[in-house]
């Protein structure tokens, strides 16, 4: 009996290694990038081999396992359109039907990326966002929350593309959707989104274990990530579980909303931040576009850690090729740290993706960025890149502080000269340095004519 029992076990195990796999990330429904070569890959028998016919062309690929039993090929794709299905066939036989071809990308981050229109106390008019929200032609992919101490093969939970409407919409990121509505509305092609968005989670949990072994300052602040009620505290461990198992899944590019979590050690999260960018452009095989929003103020409990992390985001602008960064101090709520304005968030990523990305835009889509400063006696010029139409909200321009050689800051008068800003205080006979909204909760008043705010800055070397 024991005997017949074995040879049931081993043939079952035979037949379920003989079934063709695919990875969670590929269901009906899908959205796949157009003009390009997308991967597709899956699991099968040792030796086995599968053949891929794509609907839109009726082109075929084949492709036998390896030794660990995996396949992987590419497949071309034509421009925007659909719906089209994929037969996969080995020992086997496989369909994904009404996929869609368009643009792809990847929404992540912490809470304020995955914030829906019914999470907490919700987005601003959150009941006519939801009722709207009905574009069959956006598909949206959520990733289940997991952590892994190892890179993962597949996501783990079940998962399936959606088409965006207004049951789907309330549940999944507000600012990823409103990113895809803005695009779809001017490049009139198919939007998918994959969240993978977990909210609490600091840069180091996104962050591979390889930065980590080879940065030993990273190394170092890492330590001060604390596992706690909402999320692991482990390096790496988001990367390995929801991160790795998706690619080489092709993107057009990614949006990131993230960066509270690195309160507790803001000094390295500019380094950290761009050898994660770097990372996963490497193991992915290419540099798509990264655009992040700059944490808003917010009135944090110790003094400065939240300007500490705008600043270092800026810095890393110059850190990421192909990055972008939205400005949000004049749509904050200081009292609350997910202000419920996420449209104006989605619409800012998507005209830095309209301009930079897809050249559909013409128009400024970046707020004031601090180039450089010269001291000219008691005065102090203060040029900014996207400077074009400089004009404050209000009487006077607001939260620019000075200092001269014993460090000391103090309130500085600004006057606007052109593209430029003409500094200087009673107080500071000298000036050395500058600095502007360099406060938790600091809600600036200059833009330029575009209506965008400043960033926050400072123009001390760190």
């Amino acid at each position: 009996m024991r005997i017949v029992l074995v040879l049931l076990f081993f043939s079952n195990l035979q037949f379920l290694y003989a079934k063709v796999v695919l990875p969670s990330i590929f269901t009906d429904g899908m959205v796949l990038q157009r003009n390009t070569e997308v991967a597709l890959w899956g699991w099968g028998n040792l030796r086995e081999e599968v053949t891929i016919i794509t609907g839109w062309d009726q082109k075929e690929y084949v492709v036998k396992t390896g030794v660990d039993a995996k396949w992987k090929v590419f497949l071309s794709t034509p421009d925007a359109g659909g719906p089209y299905e994929i037969a996969i066939k080995g020992e086997s036989e496989l369909f994904l039907k009404d996929i869609l071809i368009g643009e792809v990308w990847l929404c992540s981050g912490q809470s304020n990326m995955e914030w829906s229109a019914t999470t907490g106390a919700g987005i601003t008019n959150a009941q006519a966002e939801i009722d709207a929200a009905d574009y069959p032609r956006i598909r949206l992919f959520s990733i289940p929350r997991r952590s892994s101490h190892f890179p993962q093969e597949d996501i783990s939970g079940t998962g399936t593309w959606e088409a965006c409407s207004p049951d789907t919409m309330k549940s999944f990121s507000a600012v990823g959707y409103f990113f895809a509505r803005r695009l779809q509305g001017e490049l009139n092609v198919p939007i998918g989104l994959i969240d993978n968005a977990w909210g609490g989670t600091p840069a180091e949990l996104w962050t591979p274990k390889s930065v980590f072994e080879e940065h030993s300052d990273l190394s170092d602040a890492a330590l001060a990530v604390q596992k706690n009620e909402w999320r692991p505290g482990l390096p790496g461990v988001l990367y390995n579980a929801i991160v790795h198992p998706i690619i080489p899944y092709t993107l057009a590019g990614t949006i990131w909303y993230q960066g509270e979590s690195n309160t507790a050690n803001p000094d390295t999260y500019a380094k950290l931040f761009s050898k994660m960018v770097a990372s996963w452009r490497e193991t992915w095989g290419y540099d798509f576009p990264f655009y992040y929003v700059q944490i808003a103020p917010y009135k944090y409990g110790s003094p400065e850690i939240g300007v500490l992390i705008r600043e270092q985001q800026r810095r890393a602008l110059s850190m990421i090729p192909k990055s972008g960064m939205v400005v949000t101090s004049d749509i904050a709520t200081i009292d609350d740290i997910h202000p419920p304005n996420k449209q104006d968030v989605g619409l800012r990523l998507a005209n830095i993706a309209l301009k930079e990305h897809y050249g559909q835009m013409e128009a400024e889509v970046h707020g004031p960025l601090f180039k450089e400063m010269t001291i000219t006696g008691k005065k102090i010029t203060v040029r900014f890149d996207h400077s074009e139409g400089l004009f404050s909200k209000g009487k006077e321009i607001t939260h620019f502080e000075i200092a001269g050689e014993d460090g000391q800051f103090h309130p500085a008068k600004a006057r606007i000269q052109d593209t430029t800003l003409i500094l200087s205080s009673k107080e500071v006979k000298t000036p050395k340095q500058v600095r502007f909204a360099w406060r938790n909760d600091a809600e600036p008043n200059l833009f330029n004519a575009a209506g965008l705010p400043a960033s926050a800055f400072s123009s001390e070397e760190q």
